[in-house]
């Protein structure tokens, strides 16, 4: 015997029969809501993206490029930047870690203009890019502030480009609490980038892929790094990120350079005539993390250049050293009386934990 529809089902589907779901969305502007534009990226230096596998930064997304100090990190951002710039995607520096350096930037193809003093001297940088420090920005909300006050200028029709975002770097500013309380705590600036950026700033970015949003824009972070001591004498040392793990978790990649203990890197120099030159570091690159749409996890080696990226190859560092040997030595050198050695004393993992240590507070979450 046929089991007998209750009067909610029938009602139900004599509704259904003549309703026009798409008609509703309509009426309700949810017909655009699920469309989004073709992904596009800022491709990675051809060392870059023979290392990692992927064409570079997605553009509508977050990137995290995290590690020790000197290992490589910076120099994606430039050239990231520097391939913004082709583009016509305007470059949005916030540089809270106050190691910037416009003239370094401009020797890996950066446009910018010096403009000098009466004497000579150089006093700013113009060009097309926006550029803010730690002499306006003191705080990790003064950071989130700025980046929504310039998504509201674009949104308002007075920034007329896709945007790059580019911070170099999380763990180099506090947030007001830690200031107002005269201490630097990693849990209240923890606390600040998942409320500031985990709960507002970050949605933005993917939000700026739908095809009824005008413009793109994308945030590259530069995330410090410090060190989890091994927690029993079976585990291992944990790579921990400064200012918690909100960008971590937000980010559709996370690029690792170097090791877990130490920079893992090997310094790459050449002497000629008593005089020894350090021009590449060997460093360790991974993509630690990446949304199954835009690639694969990939481990490898790149060389770090002062002029960017280069294969870890022995045809592209002779290659490198034809072209800038005679700059390092002043005067012609032929690149085989060149005596190349190589400090690999950081490249593998260290037993000992480095004096600066920071225990990372979500720990207890994961």
């Amino acid at each position: 015997m046929a089991k007998k529809s209750s009067l909610s089902e029938v009602v139900s589907t004599s509704l259904k029969g003549g309703f026009d779901l798409e008609k509703f969305k309509k009426s309700k502007y949810l017909d655009q809501s699920s469309k989004f534009k073709k992904q596009r990226w800022i491709p990675f230096s051809p060392a870059m993206r023979e290392a990692l596998s992927i064409p570079g930064v997605p553009m509508g997304h977050v990137f995290v490029s995290r590690g020790g100090s000197d290992t490589g990190k910076t120099t994606l951002l430039i050239e990231t930047a520097v391939e913004a710039q082709k583009m016509g995607i305007l470059p949005v520096f916030i540089i809270t870690e106050m190691k910037w350096d416009f003239s370094h930037a401009q020797k890996m193809g950066f446009e910018c203009e010096a403009v000098p003093d009466e004497n000579g001297e150089v006093v700013d940088y113009k060009g097309f890019f926006i550029y803010v420090d730690r002499g306006s920005l003191n705080t990790i909300e003064d950071v989130s502030a700025f980046i929504a006050d310039i998504l509201s200028e674009q949104k308002e029709g007075k920034l007329p480009y896709d945007l790059l975002f580019l911070w170099d770097s999380i763990g180099s500013i506090p947030c007001e609490m830690s200031v107002k309380q005269g201490n630097n705590n990693p849990m209240w600036n923890a606390g600040a980038m998942a409320t500031q950026f985990g709960n507002f700033i970050n949605q933005q970015f993917p939000l700026s892929r739908k095809e009824s949003y005008p413009y793109t824009n994308s945030l590259f972070v530069i995330n410090k790094t410090g060190v989890q001591p091994a927690l029993t004498p079976m585990s291992q040392p944990r790579m921990t990120n400064k200012g918690g793990n909100t960008m971590y978790w937000d980010a559709t990649i996370v690029a690792t350079f170097g090791n877990v203990t130490n920079s893992g890197t090997s310094k790459i120099s050449v002497q000629h005539k008593g005089k020894k030159v350090e021009f590449a570091k060997r460093t360790k690159i991974a993509i630690d993390k990446i949304h199954a749409d835009y690639g694969i996890a990939t481990t490898s080696t790149v060389l770090v250049t002062p002029h960017g990226f280069i294969p870890d190859t022995p045809e592209a560092i002779k290659e490198y050293k034809k072209q800038y040997a005679h700059e390092w030595f002043n005067e012609a050198v032929d690149v085989a009386d060149l005596i190349q050695t190589e400090d690999n004393s950081e490249w593998e993992e260290s037993s000992k934990i480095s004096p600066i240590v920071e225990i990372d507070n979500d720990a207890s979450e994961e």
